[in-house]
């Protein structure tokens, strides 16, 4: 004991984090806290290991160490302290080419919800001047007939009255172009039926007593790729697995996992390490890919954190962790594996935060979750793009292309699709247009021209 007193005042000298490293080793660490019972340390030493949190990255050191002396306050709170990661802490950074994913995506999605507003009305038809009064809550950045002009081939426009004996106005329905696509949306849908059950499924066997709130569900329906009617054509059609009830109303029906697929409560990262162990012949553990991009770096002190808690076992978030506690390392692995799960489950790989927040009481979120994405940044992104906090899943984008590709993005592509092809029938109108001024302009000049040419030669 005298000799470990030595050597751990021996190294203060040379840099305070060193000695700190010499205490954490899992022997020194129940000798270093007997001797500060006994007296043999100050209290000055265990000041020194509380202000170094940074270094406090290897408490598995804690977990076979019993407190002689369970009255101790101090004791208390290191163990604590060495317990928890939450004061860890990463500085967000910005990545230019995640956030240009974001971006890349701002024209559609404004389409989409333009399109929306209008098939969500009776007969899917609107007074243009109606949506004209929405453009606020659509975000929706010129006039509607900028709009239109635009992106021709959405809507087509028709004279109405919208009361009898009222004044005409202008009306917008969905084109036949719109209405083709609508078809093969619907198409796409029931090819890709099994994956949205099995999503719907997976959300369900990660929350709490797997229910969840229909309400809720019918919120996430486009970050997942569900059907706009699925909470009653899909789940009706599944009776084996779903079961709703509850009465009408906002927060009063509930939406339950009563019996599922054992292939569902494997997760992405599970069923990778299975694809790996068989194309090597090799068992592979699962884990999780951590990379940051290039230009990216965190403090050596963060490197060894990451290096430790990836030595940890992955914990899936089907799991029944119950018996865990709330702020043990290995609870914080199980959170990190739920959000991986939640946004690969996702269409797009990314998912709004205060979407993610509403699951907190389903999903046992603590209330400062979102810590999670700044300091995991080698899993996860938090782009604040259009200042909405967004969670990004790393590894599935190449610099700002999405590359885990789900079969669900087949209904973005062929909306970008109908709209590059309006935008291109614009382009030759708009070409056309200028061509017969351009011509228009040299007619005008050689009239010009013969009628000058002949004022001259009349004089003479």
């Amino acid at each position: 004991m005298g000799e470990l007193h030595e050597v751990f005042w021996s190294r203060v000298d040379d840099g305070l984090r060193r000695s700190v490293i010499y205490v954490l080793r899992c022997d020194d660490v129940a000798r270093a806290l007997d001797l500060f019972e006994l007296g043999s340390l100050p209290r000055s030493a265990l000041v020194l290991l509380l202000e170094n949190p940074l270094m406090l990255s290897k408490s598995r050191a804690f977990s076979s160490f019993q407190i002689s002396n369970p009255k101790s306050p101090a004791l208390h709170f290191l163990l604590q302290f060495t317990a928890s990661i939450s004061s860890l802490k990463v500085v967000w950074r910005k990545d230019p080419k995640l956030d240009q994913a974001i971006e890349n995506d701002k024209k559609w999605r404004l389409c989409a919800r333009v399109v929306r507003e209008v098939l969500n009305e009776p007969g899917q038809v609107i007074p243009l001047r109606y949506l004209e009064k929405r453009r606020e809550r659509l975000r929706l950045p010129v006039k509607v007939q900028t709009f239109l002009a635009q992106n021709p081939g959405l809507f087509d426009t028709y004279m109405d009255r919208i009361r009898p004996k009222s004044d005409l106005v202008t009306f917008l329905r969905p084109s036949d172009r719109l209405n083709r696509f609508l078809e093969e949306e619907k198409m796409i849908y029931e090819e890709n039926e099994p994956l949205i059950v099995a999503k719907l499924c997976k959300l369900l066997l990660i929350a709490k007593d797997r229910v969840i709130s229909a309400d809720k569900l019918v919120e996430v329906k486009r970050e997942f790729g569900f059907p706009n009617d699925f909470m009653v054509t899909l789940v009706s059609k599944y009776p084996e697995y779903f079961r709703l009830y509850g009465e009408p109303g906002e927060g009063k029906s509930f939406l339950e996992l009563i019996s599922w697929n054992k292939e569902f409560a494997k997760s992405v990262i599970e069923k990778r390490a299975e694809d790996e162990s068989r194309l090597t012949g090799i068992r592979v553990r699962p884990g999780f890919v951590w990379k940051l991009p290039p230009g990216f770096f965190i403090k050596k002190e963060m490197r060894e954190w990451v290096r430790d808690w990836m030595e940890l076992p992955y914990i899936s978030p089907y799991e029944d962790v119950s018996n865990l506690d709330s702020s043990s390392p290995e609870m914080e692995k199980r959170m990190v594996g739920v959000f991986h799960e939640l946004l690969s489950l996702s269409i797009y790989k990314r998912v709004p935060v205060p979407i993610l927040g509403k699951f907190c009481e389903e999903y046992r979120f603590s209330n400062a979750f979102t810590s999670v994405f700044t300091r995991h940044s080698g899993i996860f992104y938090m782009s604040l793009k259009g200042d909405i906090r967004t969670a990004m899943l790393r590894e599935a984008y190449k610099g700002e292309e999405l590359v885990d590709l789900d079969p669900l993005v087949e209904v973005k592509k062929k909306f970008v699709e109908l709209l590059d092809e309006g935008r291109q029938q614009r382009a030759e109108h708009l070409r056309i247009h200028r061509e017969m001024i351009q011509k228009d302009m040299e007619l005008t000049a050689a009239r010009n021209k013969e009628l000058s040419y002949n004022e001259q030669n009349s004089k003479f």
